[in-house]
């Protein structure tokens, strides 16, 4: 796939070969061959669908990280071979399947993100180990067909979520604003507001990001600041080491957005999660904020 935005509207092969991956994925029904290459309002919504089910940002636009995962979508477990390969790990669909197997079995991954890491081959490995195999790490035919052996041995609620509880709070201590550390990330999205003599969104994410510190810190949590009133907030990945580096208990994101339906209104809140895998206490911590607003 070539490196070019595709949005709606857009007519080329590039588009066709969109629309073959997400009919593949059993996203969009199958058209004439004349429509292949349309980027209509069908194709849009099976792409938004794609990018919902992946964690993605939800615009409709084939841009480098939808790109990045419609590659990897196209690999189903047991297409390759896998294993561990330091510095050039292996991206896929097909991994995420087998890490959500191995979880199912009872094998300990923390998290599944389709990546084919350390702690997936050492699951392969516990995996092989325990139905006879050697036991090398390589997930090839003979790993496939065990597992396909197997039938599901885990039903009702999730392993990975209890880990992830279990993990954010060992000892079952009782948690409250005070006992913890919050990461605040107001946009820096400079697009000026309708009607609003040039205030941005960036500006009412900062009051709003500033008031809330305020408060936060008068209950006693110990509150950190992506970025400064003025200044711009650095990449997602120097935000997320941020955040690992100072430990924090909870990222809290404030963002605006539109909609060009002018009955549209309100407030959504969004966690972190795909189609194989979601945040137990993000998806709690965003029920509780839908509440409350």
């Amino acid at each position: 796939m070539s490196a070019v935005l595709l949005s709606r509207g857009d007519v080329g092969p590039e588009v066709t070969e969109v629309r073959h991956r997400l009919y593949r994925l059993g996203l969009i029904a199958e058209c004439s061959v004349e429509a292949q290459e349309i980027f209509d309002d069908e194709l849009m919504r099976a792409l938004m669908l794609f990018q919902q089910s992946r964690g993605l940002n939800v615009d409709g636009i084939v841009g480098p990280q939808t790109r990045h995962r419609l590659e990897e979508a196209r690999w189903k477990i047991g297409d390759r071979v896998l294993n561990f390969v330091p510095r050039k790990m292996i991206h896929g669909e097909d991994v995420a399947q087998l890490q959500q197997r191995l979880i199912e079995l009872g094998f300990v991954i923390n998290r599944v993100d389709g990546v084919y890491g350390p702690q997936t081959e050492n699951a392969v490995k516990e995996f092989q180990r325990s139905v006879g195999l050697a036991n090398d790490g390589i997930c090839g035919p003979d790993v496939f067909s065990a597992l396909e052996r197997l039938n599901r041995t885990v039903a009702g609620g999730s392993q990975e979520h209890l880990r992830e509880l279990a993990t954010w709070d060992p000892v079952h201590r009782p948690r409250s604003v005070e006992t913890c550390t919050i990461l605040l990330d107001p946009s820096h999205d400079q697009t000026v507001l309708v009607d609003s003599d040039g205030l941005t969104q960036a500006e009412v994410c900062w009051d709003i990001a500033n008031r809330l510190e305020g408060r936060l810190a008068a209950a006693g949590a110990l509150v950190v600041m992506t970025r400064s009133r003025n200044s711009t907030s650095s990449a997602e990945r120097d935000r997320a080491e941020l955040a690992n580096l100072q430990n924090v208990h909870l990222v809290l994101s404030i963002t605006m957005d539109n909609q060009d339906n002018s009955q549209a209104h309100g407030v959504a809140t969004y966690y972190f999660g795909h189609a194989y895998s979601r945040s137990a206490t993000g998806l709690r911590f965003a029920e509780i904020i839908q509440e409350e607003l």
